[in-house]
């Protein structure tokens, strides 16, 4: 899974400002600046806000957050799991359960723009290759 514009997603809980874009600056009006809604590329604190906004949004679907990497979240239903790993703006899902890992996506897909890339073969440089029925 691919989250596009990613950094774009995050909540700013101060004010922040900016000097105009170029191309904006109106005759008499150059000292003027722009006050940020949200995140933008380039902010210091762009991929802070990002992931605690992804945090924020997991937490309120009861995923837990791995204590060691808190990059990592787990759901268990039952003795059904999904294991969702997020590495900047890429997300890998694990799951035994199909409905769980559908719901998730669709979690996913309700708070973020998303684009599914599909089934995983290779992440961070790293070959996944299933083996039926052992597992990854």
């Amino acid at each position: 899974m691919d989250i596009k514009t990613a950094f774009l997603n995050g909540d700013l809980h101060e004010d922040v400002y900016m000097d105009q874009p170029q191309g904006f600056k109106h005759k008499g009006q150059e000292h003027l600046v722009c006050k940020l809604k949200k995140s933008i590329y380039g902010l210091k604190k762009a991929s802070r806000q990002w992931y605690l906004k992804f945090d924020e949004v997991m937490k309120k679907h009861n995923f837990i957050k791995n204590q060691v990497d808190q990059c990592v979240y787990l759901k268990m239903s039952g003795s059904n799991f999904i294991i969702l790993v997020l590495y900047v703006n890429d997300i890998l899902l694990a799951s035994n359960n199909i409905d769980l890992l559908h719901e998730s996506k669709h979690i996913l897909f309700r708070n973020f723009d998303m684009k599914d890339l599909g089934e995983a073969s290779y992440v961070i440089g790293i070959e996944i290759t299933e083996i039926e029925p052992m597992g990854i």
